[in-house]
């Protein structure tokens, strides 16, 4: 008989396919499934998740024989780690898969910002183009970028944002051993020294509204705020208010406080480049990602300690 295992969102239908040759897939996401999930719950022994969905306390406690919570990401803000570990629970996550292409979709934002990409688009569709000039864009060359938070995300957009010519400095949690880009003490230091701000910092307790409505003043009028971290490090209310009143220059946003139902008023926001929470979303990068899932589960269920279990 196939060991149980629920499905919180779905996967490439390759990797679907490979759980559902060794094991019981319950769905959490098809309401026809409910009620043979309610039957499942004593049984369940892993569970597949995302970062931006994780698994509640609650739901953890609804399963009693849950041994490994796979998620396909590397955001650990939507599990408590903790209470996990206090019930034998392994969570594990799929690091270093993804850090690149996040990397390029925040620069991807940057660039499309500087050199109005999705205005010059728009002011070319609407045949405008014959009657006016359009407005100069601005070069990352010589431009100043800060980065919140040094991890492998972080070292990648840095590496990048130096091949453009541009200047890096960064703040961390902690000081970040060889490594030549200026340390800053705070957000706020780094952000007023800063022509394009990045978040990629971890999303904890910690780091919620890091970058509040100080730090996108000491950001200036000519600053940029990109996010490819989680949209709670950010005070959204501030962000919004500083967008409308020009106390920014502009923003690329990758993650939001609620996505996928952000706030009406981003729709609106000036000088916003908005995506669909999409950093590690490539087909190979995906794919990477869901085979080492496989691989955590199947460590699991094989009596071993999944490869990158975080707790």
């Amino acid at each position: 008989m196939k060991p149980d295992i629920l499905l919180v969102e779905p996967l490439m239908p390759v990797i679907e396919a490979a759980l559902d040759a060794n094991y019981k897939l319950h769905r959490l996401y098809r309401a026809d499934d409910a009620g043979e999930i309610e039957a499942a719950l004593p049984r369940i022994r892993a569970v597949v998740t995302g970062g931006g969905s994780g698994l509640s306390n609650d739901w953890i406690s609804r399963l009693p024989a849950l041994g490994v919570i796979a998620i396909n990401g590397v955001g650990t803000d939507k599990v408590d780690l903790k209470f996990a570990r206090s019930r034998n629970i392994d969570v594990t996550t799929t690091p270093g898969i993804l850090t690149e292409d996040v990397a390029d979709i925040g620069v991807a934002l940057m660039l499309t910002l500087l050199r109005r990409v999705t205005e010059g688009d728009r002011f070319v569709r609407a045949g405008r183009w014959p009657q006016t000039g359009f407005p100069l864009g601005r070069s990352p060359r010589g431009k100043r970028v800060g980065i919140l938070g040094l991890g492998q995300i972080g070292k990648a957009f840095g590496r990048r944002a130096e091949a453009f010519g541009m200047q890096v400095g960064y703040w961390n949690r902690s000081l970040v051993p060889d490594c030549a880009w200026k340390s800053f003490g705070s957000a706020s230091a780094l952000a007023a020294e800063s022509d394009v701000l990045v978040a990629c910092i971890a999303a904890t307790a910690a780091t919620q509204n890091i970058v509040d409505a100080d730090v996108l003043r000491a950001l200036g009028s000519d600053g940029i705020f990109v996010n490819i971290s989680r949209g709670n490090v950010v005070d959204e209310t501030a962000l919004l208010e500083a967008l409308n009143d020009g106390v920014i220059g502009g923003a690329g946003l990758d993650v939001f406080v609620d996505e996928p139902n952000i706030r009406p008023a981003f729709c609106n926001a000036p000088n916003t480049v908005l995506m669909p929470h999409q950093g590690s979303a490539t087909y190979e990068t995906r794919l990477a990602m869901g085979e080492l899932v496989v691989a955590n589960v199947g460590a699991y269920f094989a009596g071993s300690t999944p490869p990158t279990t975080v707790n």
